[in-house]
């Protein structure tokens, strides 16, 4: 994997191939420029430059796979979205339906010094406003409590 900062468009296909991973089992093509608004050639030209570097596998006609590598990327993501959701809701009072786009926003430019700072500040939080698990700093999914 390269050392280099992953550009925003990259954060985000990683973010949606690891989410269509946990909901459908895999990521398809299709499925994935849908998810990222682009047509199934932009999707594949991105694709080709992850598995490039070493982020994803791609097999044609059977999608992607997310390397370990691809996958820590995009969990990191989605710790920072989660965290700002928090944040912005609690901190600043923004509502919780309204969260989510500037968390899109913002996601890509935290810091890990900026990151760890709202982590202390609010507690090192579990959840994000609506709910979801947020992913601990050492990229860990909270244990879930036991049914009862």
């Amino acid at each position: 994997m390269t050392t280099a900062p992953l550009s925003q468009t990259a954060e985000d296909y990683l973010k949606e191939i690891y989410k269509l991973q946990i909901e459908q089992g895999r990521a398809t093509t299709t499925a994935l420029a849908e998810r990222v608004g682009v047509s199934p050639p932009s999707a594949t030209a991105m694709l080709k430059k992850l598995a490039e570097l070493k982020l994803l596998r791609h097999e044609r006609y059977h999608g992607v796979t997310l390397t370990k590598a691809g996958e820590k990327a995009a969990i990191e993501v989605i710790r920072h979205h989660r965290l700002l959701e928090k944040y912005l809701s609690e901190t600043l009072g923004i509502p919780v339906e309204a969260v989510h786009d500037e968390a899109d926003r913002l996601e890509h430019a935290l810091s890990e010094e900026l990151e760890a700072r709202i982590d202390e500040s609010l507690g090192f939080p579990t959840h994000d406003p609506h709910g979801d698990p947020i992913p601990g700093a050492d990229l860990n999914w909270p244990p879930e409590p036991p049914p009862s």
